[in-house]
């Protein structure tokens, strides 16, 4: 995979304040369905160029890191077990897919859409998506939720 991606955990006062506001934007869009983007960007104080350029970069995290349901998306070679060796490496992580949905295979990439649900007190999700993007086969992996 070309582009390494690492995540780091790190506390609210090393994180600069364009990030805050992105997610304090993301949660004015969450909470309040009625809101565009600008009218968000608007409200915390930064541009919407600054939000596009961050929003799928920053999440809150949570103390709970155990026992969270996590959504991301691969692309990855069509070949056969590349599909097996990732299902293999979330039951490693103690993960229970809950939703799975595979595209037909274009020019010989398929994307694969999951939602696992990492088990309390077994499962570690940061471990399991940095084993799946080191998966020879896979070129790109994206969370798309937590909760």
């Amino acid at each position: 995979m070309s582009d390494n991606k690492r995540y780091f955990v790190v506390t609210e006062k090393a994180v600069p304040d364009v990030l805050l506001k992105v997610v304090e934007a993301k949660k004015l869009l969450e909470t309040q369905k009625s809101v565009t983007v600008q009218e968000a960007v608007d409200s915390v104080g930064i541009s919407r160029s600054s939000f596009y350029k961050y929003k799928d970069d920053i999440f809150p995290f949570k103390e709970k890191t155990k026992g969270q349901n996590i959504t991301f998306i691969i692309q990855m070679d069509d070949e056969p077990g590349l599909l097996s060796e990732v299902l293999q490496t979330i039951a490693r992580f103690h993960g229970n897919i809950l939703t799975i949905h595979q595209s037909i295979p274009m020019n010989g990439i398929a994307s694969l859409t999951l939602s696992v649900a990492i088990l309390p007190a077994e499962g570690d999700a940061a471990a399991m998506v940095d084993n799946i993007e080191h998966i020879e086969g896979v070129h790109y992996l994206k969370i798309l939720g937590r909760e």
